[in-house]
């Protein structure tokens, strides 16, 4: 590698992030999408010692062109084909499908968890859709939130409430 391509290659550590997306089109001939320094330096040096020592061999783009056979060659879509909010237009919005998954420990939706503890009747409601439970009126995302209100200490609410895994 001549000592001309060596400092160049060295110059693009101290550039800013500016300088080497301005440097990055010029030497790509197209739009450069992001401003991730590392990335940028990679490419750009690639691309100094692929134009000075010429770039990959016919077979290397064989293979290539092989591997690439099929295979989609964007992940994502160019930006200038993503169209922006249009003045005046209509906003839709979708409510998204409950996907929560139900642990089978717990009982169906409307059953009451209830429990014995330090004289105490606890009687705590399954809420529907995963929407938590519910004990004196007050609701909780978790039966581990749960049973630490009515313990005063962390305990997990599965254990405390003696549900056990269905077999």
């Amino acid at each position: 590698m001549s000592d001309t391509i060596q400092r160049e290659l060295e110059g693009l550590g101290r550039m800013t992030t500016g300088d080497l997306v301005r440097r990055y089109e010029e030497l790509h001939g197209q739009q450069c999408r992001t401003r991730h320094r590392a990335y940028l330096i990679r490419k750009i040096a690639w691309r100094i010692q692929a134009n000075a020592e010429g770039d990959l061999s016919e077979r290397a783009r064989k293979r290539a062109a092989e591997l690439a056979n099929g295979a989609e060659a964007r992940v994502m879509a160019p930006k200038a084909l993503v169209c922006p909010p249009q003045p005046g237009g209509t906003v839709t919005t979708m409510r998204a499908v409950s996907t929560i998954a139900v642990d089978p420990r717990l009982p169906p939706a409307g059953s009451a968890i209830v429990r014995q503890y330090k004289g105490r009747t606890l009687r705590v409601v399954v809420l529907p859709d995963g929407q938590g439970f519910e004990l004196d009126g007050e609701r909780y995302a978790t039966l581990t939130a749960v049973a630490k209100k009515v313990t005063g200490s962390h305990i997990n609410g599965f254990r405390f409430f003696r549900l056990r895994e269905v077999r």
